[in-house]
């Protein structure tokens, strides 16, 4: 398995806000693989943890909160790894939209 792509997005929010717009955007999330759709959700104390579909491959991501930044964790199966640069790109971009 590659490395996994780790992402810090820093933020202004405070953990409760941050907490909420990203439980919000998990849909936006999943837009972001190629082919994605958000397979499940869920939260173990402030660490989401979810499963995107995409191109037949399912991809295992983790988000941690903290007061000042959501650290992405992407865990992308050999098939998707091709596509690991322009998966962090994009990550690294549109992430922090969700949380203005």
């Amino acid at each position: 398995m590659s490395e996994p792509i780790v992402v810090e997005i820093p933020h202004k929010l405070g953990l409760a806000a941050a907490r909420a717009r990203v439980d919000g955007g998990i849909g936006k999330l999943a837009g972001m693989f190629p082919g994605g759709a958000a397979v499940d959700h869920r939260w173990e104390g402030d660490t989401m943890f979810f499963t995107v579909a995409a191109l037949g491959q399912r991809v295992a991501s983790k988000l941690t909160v903290a007061e000042a930044s959501v650290r992405a964790e992407v865990d992308l199966p050999p098939f998707l790894a091709l596509f690991a640069d322009k998966i962090r790109a994009k990550l690294a971009k549109e992430a922090p939209k969700m949380l203005e």
